[in-house]
């Protein structure tokens, strides 16, 4: 039997490899990265490694194994079909007659073109009758630390969430919590609606990145329109830029707010405080 991670190059893969490699063998671990050279860090370290490209099917004939537990990591090439690349590993899994597969879907009801991709993908991985678990995870804190040097500078931060809240977590409490499905028992055909344990504002954001730095930050509001419109002046894909105004518009209205508790008992410590991802954002040279 092997973990099999995809997308284990990526920022939240190698979190989860790392999580591996603290419980079980190195040579227990599979990482499927695009090239040899994203893989060279794993194989360093006896991790087995494969190249496998979910737009190109054949690259996955092979690579699971009856008993394998599988960690699907969800697409982030927003232009394309993400449900039929994630099929590509569903039907390699269920020709392997693996053990469980996981797949890293999305919480709440926040942005359209987000979330019809991942409850399609639910779909076709509850339909393969795999023991699936669905880990629904609520946004990373990181993202919202992205640029904070041009809040600062201009002491605003400007979105569209009104006074919404967001009960976020980082990648590596996400990443910790799809090791402990992986590696614990019980958890088959379950879904988990996983998150921070406390939600936030942008009021309070603000207001916290103020008192770390020392200078005044003000939460401005807008319009989702308007919000799209400055997000496209300043170089975002119109494509990019309406998924985020679509996820500050579900963040108004409570949708990803929910604190069910549930990440911080699968790791069993708490999630990070906002107010920590603030800070070490801020270290960042």
């Amino acid at each position: 039997m092997s973990f099999v991670v995809t997308g284990a190059s990526g920022h939240l893969g190698r979190l989860v490899v790392e999580g591996l490699l603290e419980k079980v063998p190195a040579d227990q671990v599979t990482a499927l990265v695009r090239s040899e050279e994203k893989g060279a860090a794993f194989a360093a370290r006896g991790v087995r490694t494969a190249i496998a490209d979910y737009n190109a099917p054949e690259t996955f004939d092979g690579l699971f194994a009856a008993g394998d537990k599988v960690l699907l990591i969800s697409s982030s090439e927003m232009t394309r079909d993400r449900v039929a690349q994630h099929k590509v590993v569903v039907d390699a899994a269920r020709a392997a007659g693996v053990a469980l597969v996981a797949y890293t879907s999305a919480a709440g009801t926040h942005g359209a073109p987000l979330t019809e991709a991942h409850r399609g993908t639910e779909k076709v991985l509850v339909d393969s009758g795999l023991p699936y678990v669905l880990l629904r995870n609520n946004w990373y804190s990181e993202i919202f630390v992205d640029r904070l040097e041009t809040v600062v500078e201009h002491g605003v931060l400007v979105r569209a969430a009104g006074e919404g809240r967001i009960a976020s977590a980082t990648r590596a409490d996400y990443a910790a919590g799809a090791v402990a499905v992986l590696t614990g028992e019980g958890h088959e055909n379950t879904t988990y609606e996983l998150g921070g344990d406390r939600a936030w504002s942008f009021a309070e954001f603000a207001a916290e990145l103020g008192r770390r730095t020392g200078k005044e930050i003000v939460y401005q509001p807008v319009t989702v329109e308007a919000y799209v419109d400055l997000l496209a002046g300043a170089g975002m894909p119109e494509l990019y830029a309406g998924i985020m105004a679509d996820a500050d518009a579900s963040f108004s209205k409570g949708e990803l707010a929910f604190t069910s508790g549930e990440l911080s008992r699968l790791i069993g410590r708490p999630t990070t405080p906002i107010g920590d991802t603030v800070a070490a954002a801020l270290k960042r040279p």
